[in-house]
């Protein structure tokens, strides 16, 4: 059985009784698709946590499909933002406590509002990371939103 490590991710999730199954895949660098042939699923089924700032420099989460960008347009007019921009590596860590290529939406450092794409939440399960490099959750929408305060966006491309 392997041992799988404890992050502020699952302690999170625990206390919230969250339901997940924890899978782990060699990491070679950051990436779903890594991700993905790692743990032997889609491309589509894996969910990137990207760490995003909105006009200010507020920092946000935004979820999306491994195999999708997210149109940063689309995105600052649905939030009602002038503009989004992807945080700088050293951002992105501070705000979350995790490292680039390991960040988790869950128990991260800075509370911070969520936008997901709308589809993922359609999907029957996906893997989103865990909070360490090489560590996927795989959850249920329902779960995800239970966990998390969720606003949905159409901003794939």
């Amino acid at each position: 059985m392997p041992k799988f490590p404890v992050t502020p991710a699952t302690t999170h999730l625990d206390k919230l009784g969250i339901i997940y199954e924890k899978h782990t895949y060699d990491y070679a660098r950051k990436g779903s698709d890594i991700a993905a042939d790692g743990l032997g699923v889609g491309l589509h089924e894996v969910v990137k946590t990207l760490i995003m700032q909105r006009d200010g420099g507020e920092p946000i989460v935004v979820l999306q499909h491994g195999d999708k960008e997210v149109n940063l347009k689309d995105l600052a007019r649905q939030i009602g933002a002038k503009n989004v921009e992807s945080c700088e590596v050293k951002d992105a860590q501070r705000h979350t406590g995790y490292l680039v290529g390991g960040i988790s939406p869950f128990g991260t450092r800075r509370q911070m509002s969520v936008y997901a794409e709308e589809s993922i939440l359609q999907l029957p399960k996906f893997y989103i990371n865990g909070g360490q490099r090489g560590f996927i959750l795989e959850m249920t929408p329902a779960e995800i939103q239970k966990a998390l305060t969720i606003t949905t966006v159409k901003v794939a491309r």
